[in-house]
């Protein structure tokens, strides 16, 4: 018999990459949004986590195998992050009816669990990197600590195995998404091109010439797939990223020769996204109506702020996958591939001119 998921953010950029491969593999699929959208091969689950009531109603007849939670909700502070986010979890996990044999439920969080939360990233005393799964919370409020702790609290009472994945910056394809570094910087390349700006990477010289790793949506995917699979991955938390090392200032000029701009010189100066774009809607708008785009708002295709504090950060961060690999999970994707297959698709799908 099929398997069945629950893929909760089904429309977000890991939430489509995990629908699109479980059903692929054969999974009778459930995507769960506020708003969900048609997706091959994906049933279309309804709901309002914040709702207990609705949640529950809309969950009441499925029992799945798996549940893969892809989603959160951007607030104004850190306490409203864990206030919400938190109760988005809790009403998931309480409107599902208990298991009747095994059930699996991955959350996936990211690298703020070591570099703390928005308000005080990359600040404070941080662990060393690599960063490694042994390393324990920072001494700070953190949102995803807060949703590890309803997973553990509901596996505890109802009996599911469960595994918790922190990728870096995530590479994939998502329209409305608050993170989104590579259709961020496909617009912002678009933008260059179209107004003969130079290329200029908005971040730090730490990030500029230190190294670092990404993760691809797919690449992430399959780590989730494999940890519902795998006994040994139960109960356990897990780093994902792609498997290479790079440093931006080559990878900057990879992404500008792709796009035919001319990447400007780096003078060690911050020069944020959401100040370069700021002025950028009735531009992108303009070149959306006249090259036929499927989407003319800037602000549903970029997340400068993300890009920005991804960019910015004072500190080299790379992420240590021993734990997976000893445990079995190989795949790998070159990042510089996973930017230029997204943009192939963003350019296919009329989303980038």
């Amino acid at each position: 018999m099929a398997k069945t998921a629950l893929v909760v953010g089904a429309s977000g950029i890991v939430g489509s990459a995990t629908a699109k491969l479980l059903a692929a593999q054969g999974w009778t699929v459930h995507g769960l949004a506020r708003r969900p959208g048609e997706q091959a091969g994906v049933q279309p689950v309804a709901a309002d986590l914040l709702d207990r009531d609705a949640t529950a109603a809309a969950l009441r007849d499925l029992n799945p195998d798996a549940v893969f939670i892809t989603t959160w909700l951007r607030q104004d502070s850190e306490a409203e992050n864990i206030r919400v986010n938190s109760a988005m979890v809790r009403n998931l996990l309480d409107g599902l009816p208990k298991p009747t044999g095994p059930r699996h439920v991955a959350l996936v969080t990211g690298l703020k669990h070591y570099l703390g939360p928005f308000e005080a990233y990359g600040k404070g005393a941080l662990p060393q990197t690599p960063f490694r799964e042994e390393q324990g919370r920072l001494d700070v409020e953190n949102f995803y600590y807060a949703q590890e702790d309803e997973v553990f609290a509901a596996a505890a009472r109802d009996g599911f195995s469960w595994s918790v994945h922190r990728p870096h910056t995530v590479i994939g394809l998502a329209v409305g998404n608050a993170m989104n570094m590579g259709t961020t910087l496909a617009a912002y390349a678009s933008l260059c091109r179209e107004t003969g700006r130079p290329f200029t990477f908005p971040g730090s010289a730490a990030q500029w010439a230190g190294l670092t790793d990404m993760t691809d949506a797919g690449q992430l995917a399959q780590h989730l797939l494999w940890a519902a699979e795998t006994e040994a991955a139960h109960d356990e938390a897990f780093n994902v990223v792609n498997g290479d090392i790079f440093r931006w200032q080559w990878m900057w000029g990879r992404i500008a020769g792709w796009f035919g701009v001319e990447a400007a010189p780096f003078d060690g100066i911050v020069r944020p996204l959401e100040q370069q774009m700021a002025d950028d809607a009735g531009v992108w708008r303009a070149i959306a109506e006249r090259e036929g785009l499927a989407e003319a708002d800037l602000t549903r295709l970029a997340s400068p702020w993300h890009t920005d504090a991804d960019l910015g950060r004072p500190i080299e961060v790379v992420t240590d996958m021993s734990k997976s690999r000893r445990l079995g999970f190989t795949a790998y994707q070159p990042t510089e591939d996973a930017f230029f297959s997204l943009f192939e698709q963003l350019r296919a799908g009329r989303l980038i001119p």
